[in-house]
């Protein structure tokens, strides 16, 4: 009996092995327009140099989901000026037009620099995290894993988040 559980769990784990050796794929989920405003600096940490950008509002809008960005979150960065790095961490919630408040945790860097010729480059990415009511019709939202391209937005201080679920 042991040997027969052993035999399937193994033909079980190399099937789903076979199964994603593909590429991840990308699928759109949703854009977020984040309003920020207020920006401060608390300084140079033992850490680095430390910003933090009050998210004051916004909205969102996909495929499966739509509406707005409660005020309260912030966007937390610490800078690396030597090297041209910073990392980021907002910490915000969202609410959908069904009422289901949504929390996020959105991970992330943004490094400049130059490339091997000395071109000038710019790389800005994140992983947001969510946190979706398991009741809710966004549950799903628990079970992946997210990438963020941000760019920024208009000139009200706000910054444009598109984000896509790996398959």
């Amino acid at each position: 009996m042991k040997r027969l559980l052993t035999a399937l769990f193994f033909g079980a784990f190399t099937m789903m092995m076979v199964a994603q050796n593909d590429a991840p794929q990308l699928e759109y989920v949703v854009e977020l327009k984040v309003k920020c405003e207020g920006a401060y600096q608390v300084g140079q940490t033992s850490h680095g140099n430390r910003f933090i950008i009050p998210i004051v509002g916004g909205t969102f809008e996909g495929p499966e989901m739509k509406g707005v960005v409660l005020p309260g979150g912030a966007d937390y960065q610490l800078q690396d000026q030597a090297t041209g790095r910073t990392e980021i961490e907002a910490i915000y919630s969202i609410r959908t037009d069904d009422g289901v408040n949504i929390h996020i945790r959105n991970k992330g860097l943004i490094c400049t620099g130059t490339d091997k010729d000395g071109r000038p480059q710019f790389y800005f990415r994140t992983t947001p995290q969510f946190e979706a009511p398991q009741d809710s019709k966004y549950a799903w939202l628990n079970n992946a894993i997210f990438v963020c391209q941000p760019s920024t937005g208009s000139n009200d201080g706000s910054i444009c988040l598109k984000i896509w679920k790996v398959k």
